[in-house]
């Protein structure tokens, strides 16, 4: 592996992770977090800009003459729930834990903050972003959050790179492809309204749950029927809610669950038939149906070139061997899609392991985000740092 060599050593940078493991903060909360960050850019001679969608920043660096702009990315939040794991870094707040490798994300781009501040003016010439990015996780949408509030405006960017630890293989292995990478995230809900009475007398009610169990085994055959079979979608049935008591119709009974595609296109076709196929269930019932559809976050879809310039620089980071250019798009969601929406760039997975670097005292299960089990695999800091080092160096070159 070709690793910068001042990340031959990274154990500041393995406290630095394992102290924001301890103390895990919720989207939109990253207050500890976000100081840390800052602190540790101003300690390096970072410009800090702070207060972006409440918890966000951005480190600015600048050398030389060039207009060019490059933005990378990490996330900062936590997810609820109660870490498993009885190590001496296991998190200090009950019910709140780094499930996903968000504490490594955030001390990779530090790692390579640090390095590139240390280097003399001659190092790459032009403007590094270095966005630190609330509320990733949960749908709260940081990314689209910090985009409303000014990010690509008071930050140009001509192009936006970020990674994400993920379960591909090999420690250090990079996977990405050229187009669409991860799925978009929606959540629908479809109130059906009936007339409640006493179970034993349904003729003297409108039943909603009648209306939601049909409903329930309608939706199963929209993604079939209305979307090519050449394309990946998903439409998951997850909730149904009816009367809390066995000998009551209650007046609303629910249905709810998950959409995941790979284009809007798809998920504009299945949210006009969800609302078809609700309406006409309830028509068919003697309901009134309500729909919520929420889209929380659009696909992932790397642009062309940048994917390519990505995958050249992790092949000089990693070797050739190491790197997979055709992932196949997965169905779980990230919301550095939104900055993909509004400026070129390329999101990525680094491989984390199988979990045989935890230490002692980890939990029962498996080593996967969002277990609570996990724990980010300290290896693959100096490769993730370097990758972002290289990314900066070869996108903003001296003398080009």
């Amino acid at each position: 592996m070709n690793i910068v060599d001042s990340f031959a050593n990274v154990a500041r940078f393995i406290d630095i992770r394992r102290d924001i493991h301890a103390h895990p903060e919720l989207g939109l909360e990253e207050h500890r977090t976000s100081e840390k960050v800052a602190q540790l850019l101003t300690e390096w001679v970072i410009e800090v800009h702070r207060g972006i969608a409440g918890t966000g920043l951005v480190g600015v660096l600048r050398k030389g003459t060039s207009q060019r702009t490059i933005g990378l990315r990490a996330d900062m939040d936590a997810l609820p729930l109660h870490e498993a794991n009885e190590f001496p870094h296991k998190s200090t707040h009950a019910g709140r834990m780094h499930a996903c490798g968000h504490d490594g994300h955030t001390t990779m781009l530090l790692a390579a903050a640090w390095h590139l501040s240390q280097q003399g003016p001659d190092d790459f010439d032009g403007t590094v972003h270095f966005i630190f990015q609330p509320a990733e996780e949960m749908g709260k949408a940081g990314a689209k959050k910090m985009i409303q509030d000014g990010l690509f405006d008071r930050f140009p960017c001509d192009a936006v790179f970020a990674l994400h630890n993920f379960p591909v293989g090999e420690v250090g292995r990079f996977a990405l492809n050229e187009g669409a990478l991860m799925a978009s995230s929606n959540t629908y809900k479809v109130t059906m309204r009936g007339r409640g009475t006493h179970a034993s007398m349904p003729h003297t009610g409108i039943d909603p749950v009648a209306a939601v169990v049909t409903l329930a085994q309608q939706l199963q055959t929209i993604v079939p029927r209305t979307i090519a079979s050449t394309e990946r979608a998903l439409l998951a049935v997850t909730q149904l809610q009816g009367s809390d008591a066995p000998n009551v119709i209650p007046d609303v009974a629910t249905v709810g669950g998950t959409v995941r595609t790979f284009s809007i296109d798809a998920l504009d076709k299945i949210e006009e038939r969800l609302r078809t196929v609700a309406k006409g269930v309830a028509e068919a019932h003697g309901c009134t149906a309500e729909v919520s559809f929420i889209r929380a976050s659009p696909p992932v879809v790397n642009h062309k070139a940048e994917a390519r310039f990505a995958a050249s620089v992790m092949r000089e980071v990693v070797g050739e061997d190491m790197v997979t250019d055709d992932w196949p798009a997965v169905m779980g969601a990230e919301d550095f899609a939104h900055m993909l929406m509004v400026r070129p760039g390329c999101y990525a997975f680094l491989g984390n392991g199988d979990g045989d670097h935890r230490m002692d005292g980890h939990g029962p299960g498996p080593c996967i985000i969002h277990n609570t089990s996990f724990d980010f695999n300290d290896d693959i800091i100096p490769i993730g740092a370097s990758y972002f080092v290289k990314l900066a160096q070869r996108w903003l070159p001296v003398g080009a």
